[in-house]
């Protein structure tokens, strides 16, 4: 009896466990700094490589095929993106090609798809100076927006307000670059920068599941950000029915243009003065546990579905699942210096509502001041009738969580 086969690069163990659920054999391939003993227990094959250096990861699926004959190939996770999408092309497996990868994962290069397709025109360019800050902003007006191409976690994301600002934003982005004391720097590396118009608006994330080519709308969230840093999520989204149908349209029209056929997407998205417009868009699923609140609300599994739905072992979605409740997430925060204490979390996690608790931080770490995504330390996630209701619950049951800090000497 033949067994379906799945590659699976990077990611939780959860997705390989959800493969096993369905049936799957399952081969992972794991960056060793990720990799965890329960993976192997779970997995028929572990193999650890730099699954986002091509010319490593290329002869391990080779090698991986051959031996176990895989047939589709899927990750969650935006840095293996573009090698799913090579291996795709290499084997002619059907699913998502690099070309199709590449556009979501550069965001300059999906900047000028959308124009050459005339989907949306937001101007964007190639930063690689201070000058083409100052020639950008001259053309366009202030403000404007620099970021890595290929970031993630708002890290080197700054909006700069007007020309006097451009030298010092500059210098500190170019700071940035080979860093490998951040968090995650090894998988996030900072090199190249856009500059792109600002899009003012209240920003949402939309996540969606392609069913060959038909994209179904599964999720809506509300967003909360203090700057460019993203402090909480909700689901669903609060606003009115006129602009989620617009909204909707959109994302429908995005995804087209973009090529996405099969699978997950997370797409961010203004509501502006000038209509929808696009931030960022990827093929895998949204981070910050989004996913985890669409299933409670929504009943919908992404990660369950990223895994089944190549080998047709889900159904296919005929309409878009109903909110059955309310959730939200809140991320915690404290004084950059050395945390010398944590107090309130195990009281919060035995609360009516409360779906999970996350402490990143433990007595003697360092915390960072509030720069990007990276340096928030902890998230709480609730549920309760609605958004309202679970929004309010996260939020009152956050603050009873301190983390204290020593100031940095």
């Amino acid at each position: 009896m033949t067994v379906d086969t799945v590659l699976i690069i990077g990611g939780r163990v959860d997705t390989v466990r959800k493969a096993k659920a369905l049936g799957l054999r399952v081969v992972l391939m794991q960056h060793r700094e990720n990799f965890v003993a329960a993976a192997a227990e779970l997995a028929d094959a572990v193999l650890l490589a730099d699954y986002r250096n091509w010319s490593i990861a290329q002869p391990f699926a080779v090698a991986a095929h051959e031996t176990w004959g895989f047939t589709q190939v899927v990750s969650l996770v935006d840095q293996a993106m573009e090698t799913v999408g090579r291996i795709n092309d290499m084997l002619g497996l059907g699913g998502t090609s690099y070309a199709v990868s590449h556009r979501f994962n550069d965001k300059l290069a999906m900047r000028r798809h959308l124009a050459a397709t005339g989907t949306e025109i937001v101007a964007a360019d190639s930063a690689e100076s201070a000058d083409d800050l100052r020639v950008f902003g001259e053309r366009h007006g202030y403000p404007i927006v620099v970021k890595p191409v290929d970031g993630t976690g708002s890290r080197g994301v700054v909006l700069v307000d007007g020309p006097e600002q451009v030298d010092e934003v500059w210098r500190e982005s170019q700071q940035l670059r080979g860093r490998d004391d951040l968090v995650a720097a090894k998988f996030y590396p900072v090199d190249r920068f856009l500059v792109e118009e600002y899009i003012d608006g209240t920003e949402y994330s939309v996540e969606s599941f392609s069913f060959h080519g038909r994209h179904m709308i599964v999720g809506i969230t509300e967003k909360l950000s203090a700057g460019v840093v993203e402090l909480g999520h909700a689901e669903p989204a609060r606003m009115t029915p006129e602009a989620e149908a617009a909204l909707i349209a959109h994302v429908h029209t995005f995804l087209d243009r973009m090529g996405l056929r099969d699978g997950v997407g997370c797409t961010e998205i203004k509501m502006s003065t000038k209509g929808p417009r696009i931030i960022e868009s990827h093929d895998r699923v949204s981070g910050d546990r989004v996913m985890d609140l669409v299933e409670q609300v929504y009943g919908f599994d992404m990660e369950a579905y990223a895994v089944g739905w190549p080998f047709g072992l889900v159904p296919e979605l005929t309409e878009r699942p109903p909110a059955r409740c309310g959730a939200a997430t809140r991320f915690l925060l404290a004084e950059a210096g050395t945390v010398v204490a944590i107090a309130g979390a195990d009281e919060v996690r035995d609360y009516p509502g409360v779906m999970d608790v996350e402490i990143a931080v433990d007595v003697g770490d360092k915390v960072r001041a509030l720069a990007d995504n990276f340096d928030r330390i902890g998230q709480i996630l609730t549920t309760a009738a609605d958004t309202a209701a679970a929004v309010e619950l996260c939020d009152a049951l956050a603050a009873k969580i301190q983390v204290h800090t020593a100031p940095p000497a």
